[in-house]
């Protein structure tokens, strides 16, 4: 099929007349581009939860690509954590156990889109540098640094507010990137041509006041999980600190530990 712009495009029905293709010519990999149709059906329940998808021969049948290509995009979905195998019986949906591996290097925004989860996160507060008052768990204190403020939302409902600290040297400019609805690690990639290397992290249960409660709409009895933690980079210790205060009435929020690298994720 050649569309208007004379671009060929391989074109497919899904389940429940769902259309989709994939566009040889996009810079998107095309088992990136298979993974987010198969993605977009669990979403809007052409799959539901241990519902069988396509074999990965049947894939490439259907969407002309090699098996390597169908294969690669599977696991990819496979490795978040939305797809599982069964020797012998196929390839299943995740039944969704709203369990965000929040706690990775990677940062909070991505925690919740590798799930695949609807998110909108909201700034409270733009970066902007300030002086930051002494505190012995921040390592950016008694310094000028960036602080920001974000909320993270799920189907409207707040789970989490994060407060954010920025070396000042090391993020020079970044008070003027818009942050809306993007994500920090991203950002920080991106711009700035950094990855964490690794990152030290403090949990405990609190509660939230104020500020804090009203926007997790939260009373101040109920308990939340806070979480402290320093990135370090690898010219850089502790050039971010956050503090991060989570809702664990709609998610259980864990962390995943390779025993084989020593490092989250990226």
């Amino acid at each position: 099929m050649i569309d208007h712009h004379g671009v060929e495009t391989i074109t497919v029905t899904m389940r429940q007349g769902v259309q989709a293709m994939l566009n040889p010519q996009s810079p998107i990999p095309l088992y990136r581009q298979l993974a987010d149709i198969l993605l977009a059906g669990i979403r809007s329940g052409a799959y539901p939860p241990d519902s069988r998808i396509p074999s990965e021969h049947v894939l490439a049948s259907t969407y002309g690509i090699g098996r390597p290509t169908a294969r690669q995009a599977v696991d990819f979905l496979v490795r978040r954590r939305l797809l599982f195998r069964k020797r012998g019986a196929g390839t299943f949906v995740r039944a969704d156990s709203m369990e965000v591996d929040l706690l990775s290097l990677a940062g909070t925004t991505s925690a919740f889109l590798r799930k695949g989860l609807d998110i909108h996160t909201h700034l409270l507060e733009k970066p902007r540098l300030s002086s930051i008052a002494p505190d012995s768990d921040n390592p950016l204190s008694g310094r000028s640094a960036y602080t920001m403020s974000r909320l993270v939302s799920v189907e409207d409902t707040p789970v989490l507010m994060e407060n954010t600290y920025l070396d000042a040297t090391i993020f020079a400019g970044i008070d003027a990137v818009n942050m809306e609805n993007q994500s920090l690690s991203k950002i920080v990639d991106e711009r700035y041509f950094m990855r964490p290397v690794r990152g030290t992290q403090h949990f405990s249960i609190g509660y939230a006041e104020g500020a804090a409660a009203l926007h997790l709409n939260v009373s101040t009895a109920t308990p939340i999980l806070v979480v402290k933690r320093c990135l370090h980079f690898s010219n850089a210790e502790n050039a971010i600190y956050a503090e991060l205060y989570c809702r664990t009435d709609r998610f259980v929020f864990s962390q995943t530990i390779s025993l084989l690298s020593g490092q989250d994720e990226m």
